[in-house]
């Protein structure tokens, strides 16, 4: 099975071209090396993989048919993330609304109607 299948299929991306797209831009790696998006996963293969913030680790184990669900994900997949990864959170946006930083030139039209929505509200 090719690996960006398999990354979605075991829910590590939300769609396929979302996986093949991280693998291009390098940001996930088989057994510490480079891969393509068309690369076979074979049993055994470690696949470490930047997911935002996080870096998850999986192991493959099998291929599945198609898509599978959560629960059944156990049986494809063997999740190796440090627990300190899913305990990062994105940092929560700390800015005002409707904050537009100097030099950003004038608003747009949809800029515009939003700042009117924010400022009836």
């Amino acid at each position: 099975m090719r690996l960006d299948q398999w990354l979605w299929a075991v829910r590590v991306f939300k769609t396929r071209s979302l996986a093949a797209d991280a693998i291009k831009g390098g940001h996930v790696r088989v057994n510490d090396a480079p891969c393509k998006p068309a690369r076979e996963a074979r049993a055994g293969d470690t696949v470490v993989a930047r997911v935002g913030s996080m870096t998850r680790t999986v192991r493959f184990v099998a291929a599945p048919k198609s898509r599978v669900a959560a629960k059944s994900v156990p049986q494809f997949a063997e999740d190796l993330t440090p627990p300190e990864e899913y305990a990062r959170r994105p940092e929560p946006n700390l800015l005002p609304p409707m904050f537009r930083p100097q030099g950003s030139g004038r608003p747009t039209k949809r800029d515009r109607r939003a700042m009117e929505r924010f400022g009836d509200g």
